[in-house]
């Protein structure tokens, strides 16, 4: 393992772009679905029926390495795969093929509406989160008021988070992420969600994390909160990687070159 955070070798991930099953059958379709069972099996296994649209590859053969305590941005445009790399990363989702090691305890904050329980309430959802990543309640206790600070939610901590708007929901969820101490965090495109101010204060804490040997990998159209925070990164594009540099500059233009958004560029 030595200095490695994450071990990915021709890693792929393969979606379907059928139809999605509805949610009542009729009793003959139910009989025509279990009957055509095995020939759905079997495509899936054979990789038959990929040039008829049926399939396609979210991600495609991709390897890289990334050491503890960079701070990594995947940059590329809509639908090139970054959100499913992520997703694998974090073991939401599993990969068609290949591997992928995450060395270490890792927080993630991937898309609203993910991470929490939306009946119980800010408090609640504090503890459940932390529980889940291995946490004593004593430790939990510990951070407790520095991840309520952090989010500024103090008011609304004993309401349930399913009558938060997007932007409140954010607050605390990347507040837990980012202070239950994991050696990697992964952040995707979600803290567009959130105000001017709380997006500086993110980027500001993700940096404290990272130079304290930690690492991050950040999800971004921003160019700006790129040059600004990260020292490496990879351009994905059509399920594939581009490029995988350390110098940021050079992933800048690659990603501008290939149709990125030049406006968010600082001046």
């Amino acid at each position: 393992m030595g200095n490695t955070a994450i071990s990915v070798q021709r890693l792929s991930k393969r979606y379907s772009r059928g139809i999605a099953r509805p949610e009542y059958y009729t009793l003959r379709e139910t009989l025509l679905w279990i009957a055509k069972a095995p020939l759905r099996r079997y495509r899936r296994l054979s990789g038959a029926g990929q040039g008829d649209g049926e399939w396609f590859w979210a991600l495609h053969d991709v390897s890289f390495e990334i050491k503890h305590g960079q701070a990594v941005a995947i940059v590329g445009p809509n639908g090139s795969g970054k959100s499913t790399l992520l997703r694998i990363l974090s073991r939401i989702t599993r990969p068609t093929s290949g591997l992928a090691h995450v060395y270490g305890r890792s927080g993630s904050l991937l898309e609203v509406g993910t991470g929490f329980h939306t009946e119980l309430t800010g408090r609640e959802n504090i503890y459940l989160s932390a529980a889940i990543r291995g946490m004593k309640k004593a430790e939990i206790r510990e951070r407790f008021d520095e991840i309520v600070d952090f989010s500024g939610m103090e008011a609304f901590l004993d309401t349930p988070v399913k009558w938060y708007s997007s932007g409140m929901y954010v607050r605390l969820a990347f507040s837990v992420a980012a202070h239950l101490e994991p050696d990697l965090l992964f952040v995707d495109e979600v803290l567009a969600v959130g105000d001017a101010d709380f997006q500086d204060k993110c980027l500001r804490k993700m940096q404290d994390v990272a130079e304290s040997g930690r690492t991050v990998l950040l999800v971004s159209h921003n160019m700006a909160a790129v040059k600004r925070f990260c020292t490496a990164g990879l351009l994905l594009n059509n399920g594939e990687l581009k490029l995988q540099t350390d110098n940021i500059e050079d992933l800048v233009q690659a990603y501008v070159g290939r149709g990125g958004n030049a406006a968010l560029l600082p001046e």
